[in-house]
């Protein structure tokens, strides 16, 4: 096994600064992705739509990954939060139109909210670096 220093990345997400999180993190072959929203910058994506807020969502912590030379086929775990079991069926569509192919390990949780109302998903990621050097 290789060894590697850990590395942060941030996406400029005003929550990393005040929370004092990084949006991803690699540690040995792993790369991990914090919960992401589909806010990007001061913009809510798919405002009401849990479907167009996962895919938002997702496209961004798999963006993440991208800084470290990894794709979807990288991913190893996915987590999806949800305020609503409503949305469930159109979350979980989301997810299979991403990750069909890739199958990772997944799971789904219903929780009571996140710190802006308008925010109906969240999702975080797991990557495998494998022999990939970045």
């Amino acid at each position: 096994m290789t060894s590697r220093a850990v590395r942060r990345v941030q996406s400029g997400s005003p929550w990393e600064e005040s929370f004092g999180f990084a949006r991803a993190v690699a540690a040995g072959d792993r790369v991990l992705v914090a919960g992401t929203t589909s806010f990007r910058g001061d913009v809510l994506y798919g405002e009401g739509d849990p479907y167009e807020q996962a895919k938002v969502a997702f496209t961004g912590a798999v963006e993440a990954i991208g800084e470290f030379g990894l794709d979807i086929g990288s991913v190893i775990r996915t987590r999806m939060y949800l305020t609503h079991v409503r949305d469930v069926d159109a979350v979980g569509r989301a997810h299979k139109e991403l990750f069909d192919d890739v199958r990772p390990a997944s799971t789904l949780l219903v929780v009571e909210g996140f710190v802006d109302p308008r925010i109906l998903v969240e999702v975080e990621l797991e990557a495998y670096r494998g022999a990939v050097d970045s």
